[in-house]
């Protein structure tokens, strides 16, 4: 039987005052009482005519619309047809529709009306009706400013049947797009059937996306218009509230509710993507794959001094924006929030006036996505060549100088800024960094990390690197005393970290884990809950919260694999099957998502189609050695000896530390009979695991049987030094006794 060895890690009418409700009979009730709070952004524009004048032309006023005859026309007129990768698209405006023609799910050129777009500038995006009260995204996008088309993919050539083609479930709008797009958005999905009775407050980003609902204030300034009093209806948002208002729609995370209002915590219907194991991120911070603003900025100096959003952006929403250095300066040239004087171009050892001499060219380099979307790292983090020449982490000097060397330019830092290159963000990039391959001279620095850092971000960064080592007692030690960290990001992290130590049979852990379900901070609750979904009382609070969580996101691949998890955690064998084959039927591509499934399968007394989940895995990822190793034991319970050494040999190749494969290759090898090769396995196994009490036992059993007795006592007594109470071991070493 496949043996799990690791965690899945927990993982878009009605008109009243100006709103747009849209909806369906059993939402009836929800819809009338929440229409009744909102007032709809006309309503602001009596008082408040410049701001919404400002707002309504920028990209949040402009953040979804239905399609209009004068705006759009640019366009599709003339008709058009622009090729990518092996695909061709057409855009017309015919009979007073806009219609895209492109691949459909039929895998043929299929005519689609679009009726409303998303986006503004610098692309636009359209969608189109589907089945099901769905609202499919197209991959043809318009830019503007070129009055051009373009495939929002590049040369990525999606076909019909793949969960990110535009007419898969990763480009449905109800779930991908539109809680983001627009105000008060319900998603409404119904698992029974497949279908979306999708409602909003409003459609784009209004001023209630960010004020929260205005009906009350704007009967009160009637009644009161003349008051010189605050208005007790506004409540008085704290910084932080207003941030995570931002961080609502601008971050990478996974929805826990759909409940978000402003004023609410962020971790309270959120869970953040944060740097981790996967390449989501770069080790110092800066973004890499579609990472949005929030993450990157939480992990920097200036949220850490106490900056927010709105001391750079407000002006941008309702006023004038400030220029050039201007807006860094407010603060760096002895003015607001005290922070450090800095003259630019003494500083930047580049000419006034030039790119180089520009904050944001350094702190706040460009990536590009959606092949037209140049975004700013909000990290604002420190230039540094060494890092790039020791980890491939991008640095701001190169991106620039593109002709020049990353030595180039740390020669060229290192002579301007000396010792001061040598800061601790170097240092715990380079761990973070090192962490992520595995090396676990990581391990102690991280712990400082997770201890003393200042900035809660990193210390929970470091709390989920660290689960790789987390059953060694001193990350244990160190991972629980984070569960009572004053910060909910780093309490969550840790356990999700310490989860497989809580799921062992008598874990104290267990206990740990169980306060937290009553945690302030809903993500650290479900969290929790999550650890314990094999027994947590699913009327409880925290399980309701969780039950909640597995539902909302039940319309996704993922979501399926989630609630697979819970169900094969709660000895649901029938249902946990059901959702791991739904997710693989939602994604066939999805290397993770075949891989939960055929373990469940082995579970299930299924091995052979186990075989054909892994194999199809491998061959989607076929870098990742853990499903080559689960595809060796899959082969070994077959009786297949020659697939199991191979699958085991190749998940060796691939990750040469992985000691449960090499210990399971040495066993392999001696039942084939090769003693010598598996003894050479099981001491690479040992040399990696040196606390495993059964790879010295496995060697010893082997040397006995050859009659090697004086090595194989000497194994055997390791073994029973690293596990004194090791039964099997202990008779052992009296037969073998001189």
């Amino acid at each position: 039987m496949i043996i799990r060895n690791k965690a899945i890690v927990l993982l878009i009418a009605l008109a009243v005052s100006g709103m747009v409700w849209w909806g369906c009979k059993p939402y009836a009730a929800t819809i009338k009482a929440e229409a009744a709070a909102y007032a709809g952004s006309a309503s602001c524009r009596e008082c408040h005519a410049e701001a919404y004048d400002r707002w309504s032309k920028s990209n949040h006023g402009l953040a979804e619309r239905p399609v209009a005859a004068g705006r759009d026309q640019a366009a599709f007129v003339p008709a058009r047809t622009f090729q990518h990768g092996a695909q061709t698209t057409a855009v017309a405006y015919t009979n007073g529709n806009f219609i895209i023609t492109s691949k459909g799910l039929s895998g043929q050129m299929e005519a689609h009306r679009v009726d409303r777009v998303i986006g503004n500038d610098p692309l636009q995006q359209y969608l189109v009706a589907a089945p099901g009260g769905r609202w499919q995204t197209m991959e043809a996008s318009y830019d503007p400013h070129r009055n051009e088309w373009f495939n929002v993919f590049g040369q990525d050539d999606r076909q019909p049947g793949e969960w990110g083609h535009w007419t898969g479930r990763g480009m449905t709008w109800n779930t991908m797009c539109a809680d983001c797009h627009n105000t008060r958005l319900r998603k409404n999905y119904d698992e029974a059937t497949d279908s979306y009775h999708t409602t909003m407050a409003e459609t784009k980003v209004a001023c209630e996306a960010c004020h929260g609902p205005l009906q009350a204030h704007v009967t009160w300034r009637k009644q009161y218009h003349n008051a010189t009093e605050p208005d007790p209806t506004m409540p008085k948002r704290t910084p932080a509230q207003i941030l995570d208002t931002c961080g609502s729609c601008h971050a990478r995370r996974a929805e826990l509710t759909g409940e978000f209002q402003p004023g609410d915590k962020f971790t309270d219907h959120f869970d953040l993507t944060i740097v981790d194991h996967s390449e989501t991120f770069y080790p110092d911070g800066q973004i890499r794959d579609e990472d949005y603003e929030y993450t990157a900025f939480l992990g920097s100096k200036m949220h850490q001094a106490g900056v927010t959003c709105i001391d750079c952006h407000t002006r941008s929403l309702h006023a004038p924006a400030l220029k050039g250095n201007a807006m860094c300066l407010r603060c760096h040239a002895g003015g607001y929030l005290k922070a450090p004087i800095i003259s630019p171009e003494e500083h930047s050892h580049h000419a006034a006036g030039g790119a180089g001499d520009q904050c944001i060219s350094c702190h706040m380099p460009v990536t590009v996505y959606m092949q037209r979307h140049p975004r700013h790292d909000h990290g604002l983090t420190i230039p540094d060549p060494l890092l790039t020449v020791k980890f491939n982490i991008p640095n701001a000097c190169n991106r620039c100088h593109t002709d020049k060397s990353a030595d180039w330019s740390l020669t060229a830092v290192t002579k301007w800024y000396g010792a001061k290159m040598e800061r601790p963000t170097r240092a715990r990039a380079e761990w973070v960094a090192r962490a992520r391959q595995g090396d676990i001279a990581a391990k102690t620095p991280l712990l400082a990390v997770l201890q003393n850092d200042t900035n809660a971000y990193w210390q929970a960064v470091a709390a989920g690197l660290l689960d790789q080592w987390a059953d060694e007692p001193d990350v244990t030690a160190g991972l629980t005393a984070a569960l009572t960290n004053q910060d909910a990001l780093v309490r969550g992290t840790a356990v999700r970290s310490l989860e497989p130590l809580a799921q062992q049979t008598g874990s104290a852990l267990a206990g740990t884990i169980t306060a937290l379900l009553n945690d302030p901070a809903r993500n650290v609750r479900i969290n929790a809950a999550w650890a314990l979904r094999g027994t947590v009382d699913t009327n409880s609070p925290a399980g309701r919260e969780l039950v909640h969580f597995l539902d909302l996101n039940a319309d996704q691949p993922v979501g399926q694999m989630q609630k697979g998890e819970f169900n094969f955690a709660r000895g649901d064998l029938p249902a946990a099957l059901g959702h791991y084959q739904k997710a693989v039927a939602w994604d066939a591509n999805s290397a993770p998502l075949r891989h939960e499934y055929a373990v469940a399968l082995s579970a299930a007394g299924r091995p052979q189609e186990a075989i054909t989940q892994l194999e199809a895995a491998s061959r989607l990822a076929p870098k990742e050695a853990e499903y080559f190793y689960d595809l060796g034991l899959a082969w070994n319970e077959l009786g297949d000896g020659a697939k199991t050494i191979a699958s085991l040999e190749s998940a060796v190749q691939l990750d040469p530390r992985h000691e449960r494969a090499w210990y399971n290759l040495g066993l392999a090898r001696n039942a084939a009979g090769q003693p010598d090769d598996a003894l050479t396995a099981l001491v690479r196994a040992e040399s990696i695991a040196p606390t495993d009490a059964r790879i010295p036992y496995a060697r010893a059993t082997i040397l006995a049987k050859a009659g090697r007795t004086a090595e194989a006592r000497a194994a055997v007594q390791r073994a029973l030094a690293v596990q004194p109470d090791f039964p099997a071991a202990t008779q052992l070493l009296q037969m073998l006794a001189p």
